[in-house]
Formats: structure tokens, C-alpha cells, sequence
């Protein structure tokens, strides 16, 4: 594919312009950030295994209803999205104790919470991404409380759904971040859901030992952190039994596979 101009360039993801009005391309990096982008690194690989992982919850969550901004994967990095309005905030949903929540109340991690928590940060680099509640963010208008409602009821539905679908290969979703952009049409706009889903942005656990399958195996020096990404795919049935990414086989691959035994039509 041509490369196209770039138009922004995240910790974890570069966006260049698509080939239609309305899209960009969204290239997966195999860069590893924490701590504010304090820490630095690459788990190589990376950037093609969360590319597969977030092409194939977003279809999923596509089937279930939920809008998204994913059209089509285009290669081993690249996918095809439509752009968005970045509503300026992480939604963190919660179903586990880790990470930043056990240090603010003290509690211990791994300890189930008495129900799923959704938490807002809003998305500011400078401002180490504060935790926001919902009063501020009617109050300074990142959100109106139309979208908050939406907002809301997909993060559960987003939640409900990936829990049961971890669950079903004896992952533990722990924890995972969100986000969510404004598309319009006219006057008028809707919220969908944008970004990626990935071990990047997702806690993972093991059901059965407890392992992390996430970027906590970087952030905490554990290591693995390659194979610990390509476990989760692999459960999710992405990876070849060689460890390569599968592709799809188009129709011409497909022909040549058969001795070319099939004629098009006319």
C-alpha cells in the first residue's frame, strides 16, 4: 500500500490518511511504553499480534451490536478505520483489584470488587492522565450526558461480552481501558467505540496459575512479554501452530492452492 501523509503519531500506533474521505489508516508500532512513557522499550512482534487481537474482538463486538470504528484489516500492521472525534477520556472498567486502584485504596490485588467499576482519566499526557469523575466532565464539556450514558452502557456491554469471551479460553479479564469517538452526520453525532482492545490496554490472567498475559509483564520487568502476547492469541485461535499470524486467503490464493482447477464465472 502507498504510504499515505501521517496525521498522528501515538505511544503505541501511528494514523496516517486513508484512501477514502471519512478514514485513516491505523498502524500497530511494536513500541512499549509505561508510567507516563517513563519507561521505554519493544516486545517484538507486538504490533502485528495486537493488530489481529483488536481486528478480531472489534468484529465480534460489531456483531453484537456495538458501533466501532474498525472497517478492515489491510495487512500484518494496518487497519482500515474510520476517523473520529476523540472524545478526550479512558474509560476503565474495572472487575479485579490491580494496578493504580489498589495503591489510591489500599486494596489488595486480586481481590474481586463487589461489582464492575467504570472509572474515567482524562486523556492529558502533561497531567499524568487524572482520574476524572463524571461531575467534571459535564462541567468543563468533554462529554455531553447523553454520550456519558451511551458511553456508559457499552463500556458494560463491552465488559460483559469480553469477560465470557476470555473466560471461555481460561482468561481472566482483570481490567482494560476504552475509548470512545464522535462520528457526524450533518449537524448530529454519535459515539463509538475507537482505539484498539489489546493486551496493551487490557489486564489478562491465567484462570488457572495466575500468569499475566498483558503489558503488566513489562511494566513490572517480569519478562515474556512476547510470548505472553501470543499465548493470548493463540488461545483466541489467531496464531498458526508455527506462531505466525494466519492470513486469510484471497480468492486468487485460494485458486492457486487448487492447481487453478476453478474458472471465474462469467
Amino acid at each position: 500500500m502507498t504510504r499515505r501523509r501521517q496525521i498522528y503519531e501515538g505511544k503505541a500506533k501511528i494514523l496516517y490518511e486513508g484512501p477514502e474521505p471519512g478514514t485513516l489508516i491505523q498502524y500497530f508500532k511494536d513500541d512499549a511504553t509505561a508510567f507516563d512513557a517513563t519507561k521505554r522499550g519493544t516486545i517484538n512482534g507486538k504490533g502485528v499480534i495486537n493488530n489481529r487481537i483488536s481486528e478480531h474482538v472489534f468484529t465480534r463486538l460489531t456483531h453484537i451490536g456495538i458501533p466501532t470504528h474498525f472497517i478492515r484489516r489491510l495487512n500484518m500492521r494496518e487497519q482500515l478505520v474510520r476517523q473520529v472525534e476523540i472524545i478526550p477520556l479512558e474509560v476503565i472498567v474495572r472487575n479485579v483489584a490491580a494496578g493504580s486502584i489498589c495503591k489510591r485504596l489500599g486494596l489488595e490485588e486480586g481481590e474481586p470488587l463487589p461489582h464492575t467499576l467504570i472509572e474515567y482519566c482524562l486523556k492529558d499526557d502533561a497531567l499524568h492522565d487524572p482520574l476524572v469523575t463524571e461531575e467534571h466532565i459535564a462541567c468543563f464539556g468533554w462529554a455531553t450526558n447523553e454520550e456519558m450514558q451511551d458511553i456508559s452502557a457499552m463500556a458494560i456491554r463491552v465488559n460483559d461480552f469480553m469477560a465470557g469471551m476470555f473466560a471461555a479460553i481460561n482468561i481472566r479479564l482483570v481490567d482494560f481501558k476504552i475509548e470512545f469517538g464522535r462520528i457526524w452526520d450533518g449537524d448530529f453525532s454519535r459515539v463509538i467505540l475507537a482505539d484498539e482492545i489489546s493486551p496493551d490496554g487490557c489486564r489478562l490472567w491465567d484462570m488457572a496459575t495466575g500468569e499475566k498475559l498483558d503489558k503488566d509483564r513489562f511494566r513490572r520487568d517480569l519478562g515474556g512479554e512476547e510470548e505472553a502476547y501470543q499465548e493470548v492469541a493463540k488461545r483466541l485461535g489467531l496464531l498458526q501452530d508455527d506462531g505466525t499470524p494466519g492470513e486469510v486467503l484471497d480468492l486468487t490464493a485460494h485458486r492457486k492452492l487448487r492447481g487453478k482447477s476453478e474458472k471465474p464465472k462469467k
